[in-house]
């Protein structure tokens, strides 16, 4: 008999794990709170699907830096100092994570993550027909003073390998590799860069709403939208699921169920007591829309990175993505200017021929976990599973997650 599965979430995480059991023939249903697929944390990150960023972020230069930019309303990282237990545990996990000597490990199990999700992404690409601004141009990582090149050329002795070849460039190779940095109206002299030539980039909310459609039309994966999960329990060997819908209330049971449900996972883990700590680090980004030929033609078309300042661009057709920042400030989704200026200033700085007159702000909440590894694990009440806590990574390690999260939940059958 085939098992009824539910999967609480159509973000990333929530479409890739109903993918994988679908293939598998089990009988999925796609739940979520929003109207439709992918509208949260799913809707408009940076694009980069980043064997190569998959450094965890526990060191103490970032602890440091942290401190540094506490106060500084456009810094890469802003840490509301509010009182709130919640971040105060989270930061204590962080602290205890960085001192942990498993920075290096930790990092090496994200990069195979990272990569496998990659090859997934660019499978389903194929086998699919899948359209989502796919862009298999790798990665470039640039620097402008030679102490950060060097401090990341360095880091190739224990990260480059196959899948993430680290290539230090030159000023005149960085600026051959993406013509558009070689602006003659740019002011900002660059020292040098790192191509990641294996890494991609695509439009994470156009992947989730055609895997979506391709759910239900090719796999019948049943959806309930605009669907709001209020509790969950075991009763005998049914996971039992309370919705709230626009106008009742419903009970369903299911024989397993997997929370892909982005920060909001922490709360059904603390219903059914589970350990874990999620927190909610916000981010920001926004799209450029390409409108007139100049700005089309001066746009990069390799993905970047702007290593110092955390600041990543991705082309997406005729839309250019640029994200960056990270927030500690709880569940707040405010779009703050303060936070959106960098962005634009960033832009016009680097490619000063590129309109910013029509653009779309965002920010969304990433799941983050204190050492920044996703949790993918069943809980204590059996039949309910975990895949969250991806952090800045979740386009970059969704597929392969979600395999992971449908191959334990087969598993358990």
């Amino acid at each position: 008999m085939t098992n009824k599965i539910a999967i609480i979430g159509a973000g990333i995480a929530g479409t890739t794990t109903a993918y994988s059991l679908a293939k598998q023939g089990m009988d999925v249903t796609l739940i979520d709170s929003r109207r439709y697929p992918a509208m949260a944390t799913s809707y408009a990150n940076g694009g980069q699907l980043s064997a190569s960023n998959s450094e965890v972020w526990n060191t103490p230069k970032n602890i440091i830096n942290g401190m540094k930019w506490m106060f500084k309303k456009d810094a890469p990282l802003l840490f509301n100092p509010s009182p709130s237990l919640e971040k105060y545990k989270w930061i204590l996990g962080f602290l205890a994570a960085t001192f942990d000597g498993k920075h290096k490990s930790k990092t090496q199990e994200t990069i195979e993550l990272a990569k496998r999700a990659r090859e997934l992404y660019y499978k389903i690409s194929d086998d699919e027909g899948i359209e989502f601004d796919l862009l298999k141009k790798g990665i470039l990582h640039f620097y402008d003073t030679q102490k950060e090149l060097d401090i990341a050329a360095a880091k190739a002795s224990w990260l480059d390998q196959e899948g993430m070849e680290w290539e230090v460039l030159d000023i005149d190779q960085v600026e051959d590799l993406e013509p558009a940095l070689k602006s003659s109206n740019n002011q900002k002299k660059l020292a040098g860069g790192i191509y990641t030539k294996s890494d991609a980039s695509g439009d994470i909310h156009k992947f989730c709403k055609n895997m979506h459609k391709l759910l239900e039309e090719k796999y019948a994966v049943k959806s309930l939208f605009n669907t709001e999960i209020e509790s969950i329990y075991k009763d005998k060997d049914k996971v039992i699921l309370s919705a709230a819908t626009e106008s009742e209330t419903t009970g369903y049971h299911f024989d397993k169920v997997a929370i892909c449900a982005g920060i909001d996972t922490q709360k059904f883990a603390d219903i059914l007591g589970d350990k874990m700590r999620v927190y909610p680090v916000k981010g920001y980004s926004v799209t450029i829309h390409l409108e007139d030929e100049k700005s089309k033609k001066s746009a990069p078309q390799v993905s970047l990175l702007d290593d110092p300042k955390k600041i990543v661009s991705s082309r997406l057709g005729d839309r250019l993505r640029v994200a960056g920042t990270a927030e500690l400030a709880g569940k707040n989704k405010d779009i703050r200017q303060d936070r959106i200026r960098p962005l634009l200033g960033w832009v016009r700085e680097y490619f000063p021929e590129v309109s910013t007159e029509n653009y779309t702000p965002w920010a969304g909440l990433r799941p983050m976990t204190p050492n920044m590894m996703p949790l993918v694990f069943e809980s204590k009440a059996k039949g309910i599973f975990y895949n969250t806590g991806h952090g800045h990574l979740g386009w970059t390690l969704g597929a392969a997650t979600g395999d992971l999260l449908a191959a334990k939940i087969l598993d358990a059958n």
